[in-house]
């Protein structure tokens, strides 16, 4: 009858009892002389235990909940507390299927012993009444204020569960955590405990209420902060907390969260696969504009995009080697762990395919995976995942080597099931096991492909650091802001150095190589091609070793024996394995290259910066280079050298007949050439880059000492950049034209961009004379431009058909295409249905205005707006020859992809009853996305071909007109005259300038030519532009309120504007007079010159603004050429 006083320090729902201690005083018997019989006890019908004793009973109540597990194992008797080990020795024991003695009724019960304490320490009956009564007083406050705190509790957790289950309840509750009490580590585990026991209790009650909906949503949103999630939250912190910029495992660490820069990551796209070298698709990458995407945040990467209605499961990042997918994943993790996002999330556990590429032919449940990976789940007793929110993070699929066989791999739906890895993950990634799960799957866009299309609910792309977070990344990387600004700068100069910049870790490389030069050549050159920034990292890395590992000198030779060797192995393995495709080496890569695992480590002890062995706890060495480029690097540099050596061309297996090379080296890089664009992809590219940089003598010279033999000749230099420009004349795909003028530009010769880049600077340059080279510098300059690709406008160029197909590529990387009045036909609808179909396309807006293109090129248009890759939103063909039938053609591609056109101009045609009625039914249709249809004005008056169909009779306005101009032929003719004309005074009359307006009001569409000779002006202007003085207010182009195309039989054309003049190449007429047209598109902000050849319109200048009030046409005459005229024409 050992009653034990005692009151836990805090009362919890567990409820741990441990027992009497030694400070707690008990009430003994010293004998048992004054004890009353023994209690009798019989059995009941029901064979219970009948106790008579309510003391005994209390004593053997007692009890310790079990250690409580994520799995809910039921709570129950230790071995040690069951009653039947309670009982005294000589107590008959309790029938063995009950574990505890109850009471049935009182009737067996003898009245209660009156105790009292003797002199002699006996125990006294009278005094005994007193000790009871004193501890059931206690045992009741005790007990009551065990109910309060149960109470207490259950409605807590009562509120949070309501607040979970509300349809408003928000992913990341930071409120309520911030309100909890912080606790120590031993009790927050009992709250832990608690919590989750109350959770188990929560969901029995509703699942036996059939409530089972509520039940699964409650389980996934119910916070179970748990010992497991505490620990294994931990441990990814100090797992991820720290990253090597460039390296792994070697240098100092940097904290991720100090040097994370948000990456570019861009929403859209689809799980196709890209085969294009990497470099050709940052390029591509590098010209979209930025603001037509539709980007997201790392932490956002699950969220549904607005008017997306499913839940996403699998997310699939795709983006090039080096971009930074992996830190992302890697900030994902660290954000949860250090409870900043994503505390939706239960549980996230982040895979590397590295990793489980060394458990290839073992078995494994996904639970057993889980456990393999993260030791914490398996102590912590983890036995499901199907009740926890769970992220599984798959990082780099194109490092994979599991047999990913969705079609023919077993189905598997149990989580507790072994089968082999890749079993596992073509079952997880399908949705058919843990289908509650979310996936994240990061791959180079090559191996996209390997997981199927349905598989991934939401493809992204990280495209790496934008324009800003370039120049961001740099003032980090130098403290020094005069130096950071001088290599912000310096890479500016060198397109092909600021597009790899994209990529972070050749942002690295070259912070690295920047700092050794400008550390050790103060106010020396800086590299400007690729080939020099990496020979200068090859170099910087050896000196580094010699210093580090072998106590040397800054200034020693940094090419010694070893060096040398090591470089060899690293090149050989390098050039291999590329021609392979394999960016990773297991052991077995290593000895097919003849290099073993001891030499390997070496390596990468010594030139971590270049070679890296990575080994974590679950996985064997893995080995790679830095980054893609460097191995292209060393590859090069591996062919070069065997050339140069031995005459051996390692690209063909070719020997020269002689090592002295004379003719031998012309062909050895012109073939490298030929083979770098036959690859359908470029793969070879950028080592064709590498290889063609390192022929050049001052290259070589820089890895004199490595390069034990050197090969460079002037003339052999001329052949290649000759032999080159003829490959670019041959009508090369746009994105193989573009290497091979990034290759000119590694052998120094950049003449073909500087001459158009002369023509483009001075005004003078005629696509007429261009030759296919030109034609392909021009494009070249165009895609390489610093600035926004945002609006392309033909016409600046050439207003021609041939002129359209030479500058395609141009048209697909712009964001709005400007094409109106351009002469275009079938032929140009064909192209740009290429242009909407193409995944790379940037198009967004496209006018095609007053093309004679006729429902037959609305008809191929149309194949290229029914393509899931078309992303037009806005469309004008407007004036443009279209029926009835063209609409149907328009209807019929806009119901096969109706989410993307958002504006249709169709003004100007005639479309008739029927093609109206077509479009305007999609129009009211929910799954279109249009919302603005134009098709007024219209009517069979506008089937008329070109620009004359807007022709408008002008009227001039004798109330302006300046007395030195004459008119005559009933008011079409204006001549210049010397002697004043008698007009009468007028508030609207010019004054001083020669100058006139017509009476007409220009809002809508308007045509009109005229014949002109000596100097004369033709312009339009507000009407409220100034007409006394001598002031540039009154004079028509030298303001912002009018536009005028000067006209001189000796100098030519020229237009201004705002006092700024665009002179025109067209050459002066040769009989001293010409005829012109002008066309004013008042609503399009469009303003157009022409010259008029035999019923043909030669485009002079076109200017897009936005017209702020109606335009009147005016015309005026130079003060100093008295006898000029203008003439209007009729139609």
């Amino acid at each position: 009858m050992n009653h034990c006083e005692q009151t836990p320090s805090k009362s919890t729902l567990c409820g741990e009892y441990d027992g009497c201690t030694k400070a707690q005083s008990c009430v003994s018997m010293m004998s048992d002389v004054s004890m009353e019989p023994p209690l009798t006890f019989r059995k009941s019908d029901g064979g219970r235990c009948l106790c008579a004793g309510v003391a005994s009973a209390m004593n053997h109540c007692e009890q310790t909940p079990s250690k409580s597990t994520l799995c809910g194992e039921r709570d129950g008797w230790t071995k040690a507390q069951s009653p039947e080990r309670q009982l005294p020795p000589d107590s008959p024991a309790p029938d063995s299927e009950h574990s505890c003695v109850t009471m049935m009724s009182d009737v067996s019960m003898e009245p209660p012993l009156a105790f009292r304490i003797s002199d002699a320490g006996r125990v006294d009956k009278e005094d005994s009444e007193v000790s009871s009564v004193k501890h059931q007083a206690h045992l009741d406050s005790i007990l009551t204020t065990l109910e309060e705190n149960i109470v207490t509790f259950v409605k807590s957790e009562l509120e949070k569960i309501k607040s979970v289950l509300n349809p408003d309840y928000p992913e990341c509750s930071e409120s309520q955590r911030e309100d909890e009490e912080v606790l120590d580590a031993e009790e927050e585990e009992r709250k832990s405990k608690s919590r989750e026991a109350f959770l188990k209790i929560a969901l029995h009650f509703l699942k036996s209420m059939k409530q089972e909906e509520l039940a699964d949503c409650l389980l996934s949103r119910y916070t179970v902060p748990g010992c497991f999630q505490r620990k294994l939250k931990s441990s990814l912190r100090k797992r991820f907390q720290c990253v090597y910029e460039g390296i792994a495992k070697a240098g100092n660490p940097t904290p991720l969260n100090q040097i994370y820069t948000e990456l570019f990551i861009t929403e859209g796209g689809t799980g196709q696969v890209n085969k294009e070298h990497e470099v050709r698709q940052i390029e591509t990458a590098s010209r979209k504009p930025d603001r037509t995407e539709s980007t997201i945040r790392h932490e956002d990467i699950f969220k549904p995009s607005p008017g997306r209605g499913q839940q996403i499961r699998t997310v699939m990042t795709k983006g090039v080697a080096g971009i930074g997918k992996t830190v992302l994943t890697q900030k994902f993790t660290l954000d949860w762990a250090e409870d900043k996002a994503g505390q939706n999330i239960q549980f996230t556990f982040p895979f590397t395919f590295r990793e489980l590429n060394v458990l290839k032919g073992k078995q494994f449940s996904l639970l057993e995976l889980v456990h393999h990976f993260f030791s914490e789940t398996k102590e912590a007793g983890m036995c499901r995942l199907e009740d926890f929110q769970v992220v599984f993070i798959f990082d780099g699929l194109d490092e994979c080597r599991l047999p990913l066989d969705f079609k023919h791999n077993q189905t598997l739906t149990d989580a507790t099931e072994s089968t082999s890895v890749d079993v596992l993950l073509t079952n997880l990634i399908s949705g058919k096991l843990l289908p509650s799960a979310r996936l994240w799957i990061t791959t180079r866009p090559a191996a996209a492909n390997q997981i199927p299309p349905q598989c991934v609910d939401m493809v992204t792309e990280v495209r790496g650091f934008t324009d800003q977070q370039k120049e961001a990344y740099f003032v980090k990387r130098f403290r020094n802001k005069k130096q950071a600004s001088r290599i912000i700068s310096h890479i500016k100069t060198s397109r092909s150095l600021h597009i790899m910049c994209h990529i972070p870790v050749f942002c690295w490389i070259t912070a690295t190589v920047l700092e050794d030069v400008l550390k050790n050549k103060e106010g020396g050159e800086l590299p400007k091609t690729l080939t020099e920034m990496y020979i200068h990292f090859l170099v910087v890395q050896s000196k580094r070793k010699n210093v580090k590992y072998d106590g040397g000198a800054v200034t020693d030779q940094h090419w010694k024996p070893d060096n040398k060797e090591t470089i060899e192995s690293l090149g050989k393995l390098a050039f291999e394995q590329l021609q392979k495709g394999n960016l990773i080496f297991y052991e077995s890569d290593l000895i097919e290259c003849g290099i073993d695992l001891r030499a390997a480590s070496v390596y990468s002890g010594v030139f971590t910066q270049i070679f890296i062995e990575e080994s974590g706890l679950y996985q064997d060495k893995v080995f790679c280079f830095v980054h893609l480029s460097v191995q292209e690097f060393l590859a090069a540099l591996h062919v070069h050298r065997a050339f140069v050596n031995s005459g051996v061309n390692l690209l063909s297996e070719e020997e020269t007949s002689s090592p002295k090379y004379n003719s031998a080296e012309p062909h050895f890089y012109q073939s490298a050439v030929d083979e770098a664009l036959q690859s359908p992809n470029g793969h070879l590219d950028l080592f064709l880059r590498f290889l063609l940089g390192l022929s050049l003598e001052t290259n070589q010279e820089l890895l004199r000492g490595l390069l034990t033999q050197t090969r460079s000749s002037s003339q052999t230099g001329m052949e290649t950049v000759q032999y080159i420009k003829k490959r670019i004349s041959e009508n090369l795909a746009a994105e193989k034209s573009i290497n091979m003028f990034h290759c000119l530009n590694e052998l120094n010769d950049c003449s073909l961009v500087e001459e158009i880049q002369q023509y483009l600077r001075s005004g003078s340059l005629s696509t007429e004379e261009l030759s296919p080279a030109q034609w392909s510098a021009l494009v070249f300059i165009l895609l390489s431009s610093e600035k926004d690709l945002d609006v392309f406008d033909l016409k600046k160029y050439s207003d021609s058909e041939k002129a359209l197909m030479k500058l395609l590529p141009v048209v697909e990387a712009f964001n709005k295409a400007l094409l109106s009045s351009c002469n275009l036909s079938e032929t140009s609808c064909e192209a740009l249905s290429s242009v909407l179909s193409s995944e790379s396309s940037c198009l967004r807006e496209l006018d095609l205005s007053n093309n004679n293109l006729q429902d037959s090129g609305v008809k191929l248009l149309c194949a290229g707006l029914k393509s899931p890759h078309c992303t037009l939103e806005t469309l004008r063909l407007s004036g443009c020859l279209i029926t009835e039938e063209g609409c149907g053609f328009l209807a019929s591609s806009l119901s096969a992809n109706p989410s993307h056109l958002r504006e249709l101009d169709l003004s100007y045609n005639h479309l008739g009853d029927s093609g109206v009625e077509l479009l305007s039914a999609g129009l009211k249709d929910p799954k279109w996305s249009l919302d603005t249809l134009r098709i007024e004005p219209g009517g069979d008056e506008w089937l008329k071909p070109g620009l004359k169909k807007y022709f408008s009779k002008l009227k001039l306005d004798t109330n302006t007109l300046n007395q030195k101009i004459k008119l005559s032929d009933s008011n079409k003719m204006m001549s210049h005259v010397e002697e004043d004309q008698s007009y009468p005074d007028h508030p609207h009359r010019f004054d001083h300038w020669p100058q006139l307006l017509c009476s007409n009001d220009l809002t809508g569409r308007c045509y009109w030519e005229v014949e002109w000779s000596g100097r004369v002006h033709i312009a339009v202007t507000y009407r409220g532009i100034s007409r006394k003085g001598n002031r540039h207010e009154c004079l028509f182009g030298r303001n912002d309120h009018s536009w005028s195309l000067v006209c001189s039989d000796t100098i030519g054309y020229s237009v201004w504007h705002n006092n700024k003049s665009t002179y025109i190449t067209t050459s002066a007429p040769s009989s001293g007079s010409d005829r012109v047209a002008v066309y004013v598109d008042h609503p399009a902000g469009t303003l157009s010159f022409y010259r008029v050849s035999s019923d043909t319109l030669i485009h002079l200048h076109t200017s897009n603004t936005t017209f702020r009030e109606p335009l009147y046409p005016g015309f005026r005459f130079w003060s100093d050429r008295p006898g000029s005229s203008v003439a209007l024409c009729s139609l």
